[in-house]
């Protein structure tokens, strides 16, 4: 059964956990920022200002302080302990669908349907950059491990890297003939992958902007993709139904992991590098050898699609979540089912594991994390 269940009266669109994860903060379609006691599920604080739907909210890494997004075109900055609104960060002209903080916390970036990139000062409030380049909606927006580069996505097919200081656009990714679903940084900042519409992987350098690989293979969208731990393999998935490993010096592809007979939607490594963990629309999921290629565990129990896996950080753990309404904890080594946590009423959408491991968020149609 569930720790706790965190109950509200809307659609929750976002959750993340502070970095110590003693706290949840939630964004939602009643135009609120909850923030949550992570331990007994108890609201500590109920943020209103918005006034329209919470697309994004982020925790600083020092946990005094949450940014959220919204359709109402604002950003704003709320105190973690108080509940207080400390900024108001107006410029959008238009929805908000990504917020970030650097990881020394002294910025913030936005993205939103005004085409826009935004950085603003955190201790102040005060725009310092609007990046403008993109020629359709921003949908997502990163910082670099480092804190030194933003990356951004757009549904105008590019991916853009730009001094996070001076607001300078460093390189534009053209090459995808489609929307760019997922982006992703290497940990150490140097490359840059992402996976698009077009079928096609594509990897680049973060530094000069070449792609440096075109991964084909893919016969249908890529959904997903994500750099291993150690930077030297990536690995894709697919509404072909496949999963697929590729070195990322190379580009060869090492693995293709056949095996669901449904979209897949989420794919993940674990941070050891070992395994692969993968989820489909054929209600099942499954664990793969990262360095052979043979598929170690099927993972049966959802009676309905999943929607999202995580490995725990200390790679022994996976959790899953489906549109059965529940969430599912597996033993990577033996494929056993570990929990069934029930709770949710309706279609669970993202799942993730607190910063030490010993939590789990959720957030679900049924209008609670």
């Amino acid at each position: 059964m569930p720790l706790m269940g965190i109950q509200t009266k809307s659609h929750i669109l976002s959750v993340a956990f502070s970095k110590n994860s003693s706290e949840i903060v939630s964004g939602s379609d009643a135009h609120t920022v909850e923030i949550w006691d992570a331990a007994t599920g108890l609201a500590l604080q109920h943020l209103d200002g918005h006034t329209n739907e919470v697309n994004a909210v982020a925790f600083s890494s020092d946990g005094t302080s949450i940014v959220s997004g919204s359709d109402d075109k604002s950003v704003r900055v709320w105190d973690t302990s108080t509940g207080a609104e400390l900024y108001q960060l107006n410029g959008h002209t238009d929805r908000v669908k990504s917020v970030a903080f650097s990881p020394d916390d002294t910025y913030i970036v936005s993205g939103s349907c005004d085409k826009s990139v935004r950085v603003w000062d955190a201790s102040t409030g005060v725009e310092l950059q609007q990046l403008n380049g993109h020629i359709d909606w921003v949908r997502c927006v990163a910082f670099s491990y480092d804190g030194t580069c933003i990356i951004s996505s757009s549904d105008d097919k590019s991916i853009r890297i730009w001094d996070a200081s001076i607001g300078t656009e460093l390189q534009q990714l053209n090459g995808h003939t489609d929307r760019v679903n997922s982006i992703a940084f290497s940990h150490d900042g140097t490359h840059i992958v992402s996976g698009s519409h077009d079928k096609s992987v594509r990897i680049w350098d973060a530094l000069t902007g070449v792609e440096l690989q075109k991964l084909n293979g893919h016969t249908d969208f890529v959904n997903s993709v994500a750099f291993s731990y150690d930077g030297i393999h990536i690995v894709s998935c697919s509404d072909d139904k496949s999963v697929r490993l590729w070195n990322a010096s190379t580009g060869a592809e090492l693995q293709k992991f056949n095996g669901h007979i449904e979209f897949i939607n989420s794919v993940a490594f674990s941070h050891d590098g070992i395994h692969i963990v993968s989820g489909s629309d054929d209600k099942s999921i499954r664990v793969w050898d990262a360095l052979t290629g043979p598929k170690i565990q099927n993972l049966n129990g959802h009676t309905s699609w999943v929607r999202s896996v995580a490995f725990s950080p200390d790679s022994t753990c996976i959790i899953s979540s489906a549109d059965d309404e529940s969430i599912k904890m597996w033993n990577v080594s033996t494929g056993e089912e570990m929990h069934t946590l029930n709770g949710h009423t309706h279609e669970i959408h993202s799942v993730a594991f607190s910063h030490d491991g010993t939590r789990i968020v959720s957030g679900s149609d049924d209008k609670s994390v």
